[in-house]
């Protein structure tokens, strides 16, 4: 009985250490966090291959519908349902077959997002249209995060559209702060600001104003500790640490929880970890 014991307490501070909630695997097959990614990747959906027949996994349970609250607060059971990707190099695909045409390649580590199953794929969103990546649990798992209220989701999953879209410094913002829409815009490219004032406007009708150092002057500052889904994390950076006041912000991210921020950074929309050396950078949260 103490053996019991002593393995249920272990498992249960493992568990308390994840920083996903849960979400239901498919019969037969490990929990998600309990996938590994192994050593070797042979043949590959990272060289743009089908993983063999036998390794695919069976088809998973689709999460239940979503229920959303009527008001703006988040509700505890909800949750949004993410693919992790667990290989560098993971093709992300225009139909869910391996000849299908590449879009695009996703790095170990980041999260896109989850729209449905196919026999072998996962649907998500890139490049503002759907797209397909392997169901093989070695390349990719689904990872829960805690929803929140219905207009922070739709924010998210305006941004969740737009993953591989390029980095483009300066890029022409959707509007000039007070709803005027500007000539020239393309959301083919964003830079960090031009990216959240798109999904604040597109998913809540919110308008943010057009840089990092006049949007950090909008909505209630939060603490770090007090930080939720759908806050806009504010950051300096190597370029810009060394000065005062706005003059420091230099970066602005949409925080999603479990330390996963949506954001464009010198390469191409994401969504990935905070690193520790970002952490560093963080200046303020402001929650609009």
């Amino acid at each position: 009985m103490r053996n019991v014991l002593q393995t249920a307490a272990l498992a249960a501070a493992m568990l308390a250490t994840l920083p996903f909630a849960a979400c239901a695997a498919p019969m037969g097959s490990a929990p998600p966090e309990m996938q590994e990614v192994p050593q070797t990747q042979t043949p590959s959906e990272t060289q743009t291959q089908a993983p063999p027949e036998e390794q695919k996994p069976s088809r998973p349970e689709t999460p239940p519908e979503e229920q959303t609250p009527d008001g703006g607060e988040a509700q505890e059971e909800r949750q949004a349902v993410y693919l992790r990707v667990l290989v560098n190099g993971l093709n992300v695909r225009e139909g869910a077959d391996a000849g299908s045409r590449v879009l695009g390649q996703a790095e170990k580590g980041v999260l896109l997002g989850y729209s449905g199953d196919r026999e072998g794929y996962f649907e998500t969103r890139y490049l503002g249209k759907t797209a397909f990546v392997s169901a093989n649990p070695r390349y990719t798992e689904k990872v829960c995060l805690e929803a929140g209220g219905e207009r922070t989701e739709k924010i998210a999953e305006e941004g969740e559209k737009l993953l591989g879209t390029p980095y483009v410094y300066g890029a022409v913002r959707l509007h000039d702060g007070t709803g005027r829409l500007l000539k020239n815009f393309t959301a083919a490219q964003f830079d960090c600001s031009s990216l959240m004032q798109y999904i604040f406007y597109r998913g809540a009708g919110v308008l943010l104003d057009v840089t990092t150092r006049t949007q950090i002057r909008q909505g209630e500052g939060v603490a770090w500790e007090d930080i939720r889904r759908g806050d806009l994390l504010f950051f300096t950076n190597a370029s810009r640490k060394d000065r005062t006041g706005v003059e420091r912000v230099g970066h602005v991210a949409l925080y999603l929880g479990g330390n996963y921020i949506l954001h464009t950074a010198s390469d191409f929309a994401k969504i990935e970890p905070i690193t520790p050396l970002r952490k560093s950078y963080f200046l303020e949260a402001r929650r609009l």
